[in-house]
């Protein structure tokens, strides 16, 4: 779809879907939006520097510029700030390590993108639509829809 086309479906047009909220609850969605963007690149990094030290033993910073598709330099100032942060340890020239926070935070951001990818290639998204989107939605979705989700996607697994 692209970005100006006119959804269509089940709630398109349906009056109730398309009135403004009360402010208070507007406001409390723009909140959540924004305290999601403000931790989003934090978890996505320590998730992967969490899944290198998993699958590769070792997290170099060369290898997360690599995959995060940034600068070493970028990679550098991130790590700066997840150290004071309390979520990463290094040492100059040494791999990063995570410290118990920082690994409570990749398990759970990588258990929200699992639930997520699981939801979308449930409801039928190709995999590789369903990688991209999950990368964004894991950031922004509740606790509740999570459980939903989940919920979801194991009676559909059931029913295969």
């Amino acid at each position: 779809m692209k970005r100006n086309q006119p959804i269509r479906g089940r709630n398109a047009g349906d009056t109730k879907s398309d009135v403004l909220p009360p402010p208070e609850q507007h406001a409390r969605q723009y909140e959540a939006v924004r305290n999601a963007h403000e931790t989003e690149l934090i978890e996505d990094y320590v998730e992967l520097i969490g899944d290198l030290l998993e699958h590769n033993g070792e997290a170099r910073a060369t290898d997360v510029a690599a995959r995060m598709g940034v600068s070493q330099a970028t990679v550098a100032r991130m790590v700066k700030r997840l150290n004071e942060l309390g979520y990463v340890s290094n040492e100059p020239y040494r791999s990063l390590f995570l410290t118990d926070e920082g690994r409570e935070m990749a398990n759970w951001s990588r258990q929200r993108h699992a639930i997520v990818l699981q939801f979308l290639r449930a409801l039928g998204v190709d995999d590789a639509t369903a990688r991209i989107d999950a990368e964004g939605v894991e950031h922004h979705v509740s606790e509740k829809t999570l459980k939903m989700m989940q919920r979801f996607s194991d009676q559909q697994e059931r029913s295969d």
